[in-house]
């Protein structure tokens, strides 16, 4: 079956598009709060019926406890989005958006046992390997990633294979040593160090945390038959939103609570990590960030009314206090 593509024509000048956008975005009346809390409800529910408990109950449970443990679901909505703007539907893009959130809870799970950042919260309760154990959740996490793949390959409906086969390829790139594994092994060789730069920090982090975010983004336009030019400019939307995001978070280490948080606060400090805020200082952060996100926002000046929600999501992510 046939799915729509984004119109190829980006023959409007530049100043022309950003102009054109401003026009539009200030017709059109977009309520963030109630477009993520929408999308975050859906998402939930697609979440819930993904993974059942059968025998042994126990991995079940584990797997769903940290999948159902709430948060921001950025990422799935971020596919969402990406796919809608490109001129797919939510139900073509709801198993791949399922999967990025198992993906990321496993990065979490992993993240939190105590041969890594070794933290007892997460989300505002206990981490999954204090309440199953570190064994059963190192396997939680693997159960997590390798369902995610099955489960875009099983559930996904209306999209051709070939594009298919580019969303598992693009995944399993965020994921592998090339993307999250990647940054999270030299994150962890640099714990303690006093002679780490910012360009071996940003290394890690759009690895660690962009790599994901940026396929959240790609994975939703591929599943429509984008075509290259509009992949790359959604591909570098992405990349600066993750870095802004990330940035953010280390702001946010020093400056929130445990309580906003809903995880330890001041962990990269008493573990003597480089973050931005150490190598910029807070203020400086913060600009960077921003700029970064004006950055992103450049790239969908094209699109015009349908990039407004990646747009108000960019925005977002400078602006949150968790």
């Amino acid at each position: 079956m046939s799915t729509p593509v984004f119109e190829r024509s980006l023959q409007i000048s530049q100043i022309d598009l950003h102009q054109g956008f401003e026009r539009e975005s200030n017709k059109v009346s977009f309520d963030l709060k109630t477009y993520l809390s929408q999308r975050q409800a859906e998402v939930e529910a697609a979440l819930d019926s993904s993974i059942t408990v059968v025998y042994p109950e126990k991995i079940y449970e584990a797997m769903r406890y940290s999948l159902l443990a709430g948060g921001k679901r950025l990422r799935p909505i971020l596919c969402l989005a990406s796919c809608e703007l490109t001129g797919g539907t939510l139900e073509m893009a709801m198993p791949t958006a399922c999967a990025l959130e198992m993906i990321h809870t496993m990065s979490l799970i992993h993240d939190d046992l105590p041969a890594m950042d070794n933290d007892d919260y997460r989300r505002g309760r206990l981490t999954n390997h204090k309440v199953y154990g570190e064994d059963i959740a190192i396997l939680a996490g693997d159960g997590l990633l390798a369902y995610a793949f099955e489960f875009i390959v099983e559930k996904t409906k209306q999209v051709p294979a070939e594009h298919l086969l580019q969303v598992v390829a693009k995944l399993g790139h965020a994921v592998a040593a090339t993307g999250l594994v990647g940054g999270q092994v030299l994150d962890l060789q640099s714990e303690g160090k006093d002679n780490i730069d910012i360009e071996t920090l940003n290394f890690i982090h759009t690895h660690k945390t962009g790599a994901l975010l940026e396929a959240s983004v790609v994975c939703g336009a591929l599943l429509a038959g984008a075509n290259n030019e509009v992949l790359h400019r959604l591909s570098r939307y992405a990349r600066n939103i993750g870095l802004a995001f990330q940035i953010i978070d280390d702001v946010l280490d020093v400056t929130a609570t445990s309580e906003e948080l809903g995880k330890t606060a001041g962990k990269d400090q008493k573990a003597h990590k480089a973050t931005y805020p150490s190598l910029w200082g807070i203020e400086e952060s913060r600009y960077q960030a921003k700029k970064l996100v004006e950055e992103a926002k450049a790239e969908l000046a094209p699109f015009g009314e349908r990039a407004i929600p990646l747009m108000a999501i960019a925005d977002y992510i400078t602006a949150r206090t968790h």
